[in-house]
């Protein structure tokens, strides 16, 4: 049912399809569809929460399984990136058509990006602390910078493109931890990994 509201949504927008429609091209009923939704405005409050809750997720393993900033943040940029290749059309579904979604879902959703967003100064933080991350560097700033620069991924990511998602995801890690680090956590062995290597 989702994946059939995503192709409705992307073709004919999300005022454009009644619940009519969308049961009819799943081959389902008005009551299987309310029983999983209350609204279409659910349904597309469904459709961000795939994705934001996919992130969230793999952030708080990201935070549960490694002990060093750096490693965290490495981790989270490339389950970040994986995100737009998984859910691109969620993405793309909800950034045209979340204008339309009712305030308890706009408060639900602020309110999961605002936990990732606290993810992400956390570790920024917790860098600085620990000596690994650029002192100088403001927490909120540069958190912000991260999300900005990995979320507009969406506008231009192509599954069909020059690079896979991994190689991107690569790229990103290379741009952002070396404007993190510090000079002297650049030359430890156990980060050289996350830069990119000359052919």
């Amino acid at each position: 049912m989702i994946e059939t509201a995503l192709t409705l949504f992307e073709r004919y927008g999300f005022h454009g399809v009644s619940v009519n429609q969308i049961v009819n091209e799943c081959g389902t009923s008005k009551g299987g569809f309310y029983h999983h939704f209350a609204s279409k405005d659910e349904l597309l409050f469904v459709i961000h929460d795939y994705f934001i809750s996919y992130a969230l997720t793999k952030a708080q393993e990201a935070i549960d399984s490694n002990q060093l900033p750096t490693e965290k943040m490495q981790k989270i940029i490339t389950s970040f990136l994986k995100v737009f290749d998984l859910y691109k059309p969620h993405i793309s579904v909800f950034y045209q058509e979340s204008i339309y979604l009712k305030p308890q879902y706009v408060k639900a959703i602020k309110e999961k990006r605002q936990s990732y967003k606290q993810i992400i100064f956390a570790v920024i933080k917790e860098g600085i602390q620990t000596g690994e991350f650029r002192p100088e560097l403001p927490v909120e700033i540069t958190g912000m910078s991260i999300l900005g620069m990995v979320n507009w991924s969406y506008k231009w990511y192509k599954k069909d493109g020059d690079k896979s998602i991994e190689e991107i995801a690569d790229i990103y890690v290379d741009l952002i931890l070396n404007s993190l680090l510090t000079d002297q956590a650049k030359q430890e062995w156990r980060f050289k990994d996350y830069f990119l290597k000359n052919n």
